[in-house]
């Protein structure tokens, strides 16, 4: 039956009918192919959104008209071998990424660092302690994503500064200024541009990667001892019970050079910044909608964007005066009086004078520097000594600083943070920080009522706080939180050049 259908269709369709040709049939037309979805129509939330997006100049590109290098590329692939490798830990405990993992949001998820002699090396993030239980370096360790698009300064204090801080640059135009050298005056040695020059000094601290190796020896000694290390020639040859290093250089430099030659500390900084400009993580939900897609935010988000870019004479929270640009930082430093806790950077008494420790000048006390918000919800805690472990704190504290620092003293400081839980005498740690919180606030007031601090109170509720922080957690980039897709930038177990990686776990055993 189905055959006989089908053989009248033939007949009827495909004869043309009796004595006629075929070109007198009627044509058969498709279909019409259906209309595309059409774009949403902009609605209120989305015309004034547009509005302060065109005010704040936002190209939804973070990265626009800036080179950067691809991981696969042959020097970021030395770099990240070199990155995860404890042999530039001068007892050979620590590595760069025992600070900066890229599964835990390019930082380690803890208030303070745990650098040096921690109990189990390769334990990274929530669980990492060293034998008394107390971090000892003095400052948050801020994300490595994105340090590629940074033009101004590195650190908190950005005691690494391009003196003409040209746009797009990097740090790659003009001199660069280190802690090598007196303020002011041009680090010869810094490198091509702020990451390079970066990558110079974790190994040169005591308490991040050091130890009290060479101790007493200048910074350009050790710098030296460790590339001979790697190299495996003059004071360092043999230290490496296995060392392919030389293969690796030759390969990511394509060059036959010697060991000598090649393996120089000038070098290896090079290749772990090579390793961390790469980190490139720029595409987020609040990027699609600036770039026309209107659903990519919530009606949430949508409300808190929107709060996070008026100002606060128009009913928000004044966050782009310092927030600012696609980056979200405009690099400077403020003064924010953020909890003044853990040892602090050599000030006394616990306590952190900021930038001012790099200028002198203490208009800059307390000063530290604007952090980017991309990815700002894979990076707590937050603040230069990680204070504050979730986003709704800081703006609490932004509404009222000091009614939030007394809240976290009264709530026990230090103590009632995960860190330092169970830390025997915890009350006592760090005696003078709420006093020095006060100086601060104090610096703070004084900022505010002479005109000169941008921070202003904008007196958000709950429900606000709530909507800028979804509006915050729009600036992820998917990439940042699944594992395989951070994997081209972290090795696996059978690509080290000696006995050294550090394969990262968690506190419960499993692989980072």
């Amino acid at each position: 039956m189905r055959l006989l259908y089908c053989l009248l269709i033939v007949v009827l369709v495909g004869c043309g009918g009796s004595g006629g040709s075929s070109s007198d049939a009627d044509p058969i037309t498709p279909d019409p192919a259906p209309d595309p979805t059409p774009d949403p129509e902009p609605g209120p939330l989305d015309e004034t959104l547009g509005t302060l997006i065109t005010r704040a100049g936002l190209s939804g590109d973070a990265a626009f008209n800036r080179t950067l290098p691809d991981i696969a590329d042959p020097l970021p692939q030395l770099g990240k071998k070199l990155f995860f490798s404890k042999s530039l830990g001068g007892e050979f405990d620590s590595a760069c990424v025992s600070c900066h993992h890229p599964a835990l949001g390019g930082g380690d998820n803890l208030t303070l660092p745990v650098g040096v002699g921690a109990a189990n090396p390769d334990l990274l993030g929530p669980g990492r302690v060293d034998d008394n239980l107390i971090p000892d370096v003095p400052r948050h360790s801020p994300t490595v994503f994105n340090v590629g698009l940074w033009d101004s300064g590195l650190f908190w204090d950005s005691r690494v500064e391009s003196f003409g801080k040209e746009a797009f640059a990097n740090g790659s135009v003009s001199d660069i200024r280190t802690p090598d050298v007196a303020f002011g005056l041009a680090d010869p040695d810094a490198g091509p541009n702020l990451p390079a020059a970066q990558a110079r000094f974790p190994v040169t601290s005591a308490e991040e990667m050091r130890s009290n190796f060479l101790a007493g020896e200048t910074n350009a000694a050790l710098r030296e001892h460790l590339a001979a290390r790697i190299g495996n020639y003059g004071a360092g040859q043999g230290e490496l019970l296995s060392n392919d290093w030389l293969a690796e250089f030759q390969g990511a430099f394509a060059s036959t050079a010697d060991a000598e030659t090649l393996i120089t500390f000038d070098n290896i900084a090079l290749a772990l910044a090579e390793f961390q400009r790469s980190m490139v993580f720029t595409s987020n939900p609040f990027a699609e909608y600036v770039n026309g897609d209107l659903d990519a935010l919530t009606n949430q988000q949508k409300e808190g964007a929107i709060l996070f870019f008026q100002t606060v004479d128009e009913g928000g929270g004044g966050c782009a005066n310092c927030h600012s640009g696609d980056r979200f930082t405009d690099e400077l430093h403020h003064v924010i009086a953020f909890p003044q806790i853990g040892p602090g950077k050599g000030d006394g008494t616990d306590d952190d004078f900021g930038r001012a420790r790099e200028t002198g000048d203490d208009n800059e006390r307390y000063h530290f520097r604007t952090p980017s918000l991309l990815n700002i919800a894979v990076t707590a805690p937050y603040g230069h000594a990680g204070a504050y472990e979730s986003l709704d704190q800081v703006l609490q504290h932004y509404d009222n600083p000091g009614n939030e620092t007394e809240d976290f003293f009264d709530a026990g400081g230090v103590c009632q943070l995960s860190q330092f839980e169970g830390v025997p005498d915890c009350e006592n740690l760090y005696p003078a920080a709420e006093a020095n919180t006060e100086l601060a606030l104090q610096k703070l007031a004084e900022e505010r009522n002479s005109g000169d601090s941008l921070f202003e109170n904008p007196n958000l509720n709950g429900n606000e706080r709530a909507d800028i922080v979804a509006f915050l957690e729009s600036l992820t980039d998917p990439c940042t939180v699944d594992r395989d897709c951070l994997a081209p930038w972290i090795p696996t177990r059978d690509e080290a050049p000696d006995e050294n990686q550090l394969n990262a776990v968690d506190a419960g055993g499993a692989d980072l």
